[in-house]
């Protein structure tokens, strides 16, 4: 009660740094937790006695905002990743083919006829997702099986993927250089996990998810500390939480989403639900945004990209 809220007050030259400051100052619905989601990720990547988990949904990898996910993991801002199968797929077809601004009202019909497929306002020629995806992905596991690999987690998958057929673009080529860990529970829903499924019908090739679980095992009990950066929700979320747990939680937790909290969905569930189970601490610093990650995710996290924070 006795910080008072105060105005915008925009100069010429104002950096993100500074709007991130001023929206602490105006304290705007979404804009104090903005302000509050860029100073707990400061203080997370700042800690070099925390394990930091950053996982997101395939969605915002069709976007430009996969150039922001590229650079924290270029420069090792995040310690550990949990996403999913589509994030594979976006990150290799776009390390080849490019992908196209649409709008959300559009004929569907129509792309359909034409070969298009839609994600939101983001357009998806066939030729640059399914076809260049089976290409590459083929190439790969060909070679691997030539090279005596029968069988693979999805860590060591990722960073094959990486290490192979991806391009400095991509977040898995800077994943598997930095030799920072990618683990996708749910590997065969996906373009990828198709192909893998594919090529399974005619080799004895096997993906040991068990292995991963192990790794993650071992990550989580010699931390010291853990925090995340959760994007949106579903199996990258819960995974990330669910293994948080056996260490009392996460001790930093910064939620994006879109999702309604009232129907029950781990999707939409805020901090303060994983705190009940023992996913987050007590005691942790948290803030839940609500909104789409494609605004705030450049927001909190392009001061520390530059330098600025």
């Amino acid at each position: 009660m006795n910080v008072p809220v105060k105005d915008y007050r925009p100069f010429k030259g104002m950096l993100i740094r500074d709007l991130i400051k001023q929206m602490g100052e105006a304290w705007g619905f979404t804009a104090g937790k903005i302000y509050l989601g860029a100073e707990i990720l400061k203080k997370m990547v700042d800690d070099d006695r925390c394990v930091k988990f950053l996982s997101f949904p395939a969605s915002i990898v069709a976007t430009g905002t996969r150039g922001i996910i590229k650079e924290m993991v270029k420069k090792s801002l995040v310690d550990v990743i949990i996403t999913t199968c589509g994030t594979l797929d976006h990150d290799v077809a776009r390390s080849w083919r490019s992908y196209y601004r649409g709008v959300f009202r559009v004929d569907d019909k129509e792309l359909h006829r034409r070969g298009i497929n839609r994600i939101g306002n983001i357009l998806v020629p066939n030729e640059s997702y399914g076809l260049i995806i089976e290409e590459k992905v083929n190439v790969l596991l060909n070679d691997l099986w030539a090279e005596g690999v029968k069988e693979i987690s999805s860590r060591e998958f990722c960073w094959e993927i990486g290490r192979r057929i991806c391009n400095e673009d991509s977040i898995l080529y800077w994943a598997s250089k930095n030799r920072i860990p990618v683990y996708v529970p749910s590997l065969t829903d996906g373009a990828v996990g198709y192909q893998l499924w594919l090529f399974s019908q005619d080799h004895q090739f096997k993906i040991n998810v068990l292995r991963d679980e192990a790794e993650l095992n071992d990550i989580i009990f010699n931390a010291d500390r853990t925090g995340a950066l959760i994007i949106g929700g579903g199996v990258s979320k819960h995974h990330t939480i669910w293994w948080n747990q056996f260490k009392g939680g996460l001790d930093y937790a910064i939620y994006i989403t879109t999702a309604v909290e009232w129907d029950g969905s781990l999707s939409g569930a805020r901090v303060q639900e994983a705190i009940s189970w023992g996913k987050v601490k007590e005691e942790a610093k948290y803030v839940n945004i609500e909104g789409d990650a494609t605004v705030i995710l450049p927001l909190i996290t392009i001061p520390l990209l530059t330098g600025e924070a």
